[in-house]
């Protein structure tokens, strides 16, 4: 039988397989937290690096962005940088690690001038190989400002990948915010279509900007949304990825529970409250929005060594 994710233990994580790890978050009945955090730009507090703090305030789930699978680093780790980085954050949090690969669109039209990433950051099969060999065990195919990131390529990516991957890891898709495209802003950002082509193609898990992160993202259309994710068998993640985590408490108890309403599987909390971490204290307003004070302090206080 497998625990809901609320339960795990460290040395849980380390045997659960993909399917196993889906079916713990589906237990959880939308109670599940991904901080996500930016490794190659210093701690917030210089000794201890963000992915131990995000983790000290109750995420469940670390998502690494800027994580460059040639050249691996999360600054504030005993290990820095190389293919163990994955594993020393396991060894040091007990939870899951996730990262953002970017399915970039060069015949795109950009509203501003387009970001060059390096190869390690772009969602290739070879890069999604090498990830998993560095312990990763989901990839959120996504974008971040000004890549020109498009769902046209999220979902060619998609199909790539599982055909030369295999169903080894969970793949998240979706965007966050328009990622620079002229044609994918606000509520057009994704559709009814849109979703079932992402989980046609291969997609474990769909990412759907948090209602009233971006313009004309309701919570009526989250859940419109949602329900299709859910039809068609996979689960449904929100995000806030336009700065929100660095907003007030009350704001993001607002989204949280706008989220929850909408039927939402996993809760994602985004990277820009500070430089390269959400506020910390918003990860915990977060979580005890959407399952309470027990289960936040039971997720920041169990011990890595259980």
């Amino acid at each position: 039988m497998v625990k809901r994710i609320l339960d795990l233990n460290s040395s849980d994580i380390y045997k659960m397989s993909k399917s196993e790890i889906i079916q713990s978050i589906r237990a959880a009945e939308g109670r599940t937290i991904v901080s996500e955090v930016i490794g190659v730009y210093p701690p917030l507090y210089g000794d201890v690096s963000n992915v131990e703090l995000v983790c000290s305030f109750g995420a469940d789930i670390v998502l690494l962005n800027f994580y460059d699978v040639n050249n691996p680093q999360v600054l504030g780790l005993p290990i820095e940088t190389g293919e163990e980085v994955v594993r020393e954050i396991k060894r040091l949090t007990g939870r899951f690690v996730g990262i953002n690969l970017e399915p970039v669109d060069l015949n795109a039209e950009l509203i501003e001038n387009r970001l060059e990433l390096p190869e390690g950051r772009l969602a290739t099969p070879e890069n999604v190989k090498k990830a998993i060999e560095h312990g990763i065990d989901m990839i959120v195919l996504t974008g971040n400002p000004k890549t020109g990131v498009t769902n046209k390529k999220i979902i060619d990516s998609i199909r790539e990948i599982r055909k030369k991957v295999g169903n080894q890891i969970i793949i998240i898709s979706g965007k966050m915010h328009g990622a620079g495209s002229a044609h994918e802003l606000g509520g057009e950002i994704i559709d009814e279509k849109t979703v079932i082509e992402f989980i046609e193609a291969g997609s474990d898990v769909i990412l759907l900007p948090a209602p009233g992160t971006v313009p004309g993202m309701t919570v009526e259309y989250t859940k419109k949304l949602i329900g299709i994710i859910h039809k068609h068998g996979a689960l449904a993640m929100t995000a806030i990825g336009t700065s929100q985590e660095g907003a007030d408490e009350n704001t993001i108890r607002t989204i949280a529970l706008n989220s929850k309403m909408a039927g939402v599987d996993i809760h994602h909390i985004g990277d820009a409250g500070f430089v390269g971490i959400a506020v910390p204290e918003n990860i915990m307003a977060y979580s005890i929005a959407i399952r309470g004070r027990r289960h936040t302090y039971r997720r920041m206080a169990r011990s890595v060594n259980r």
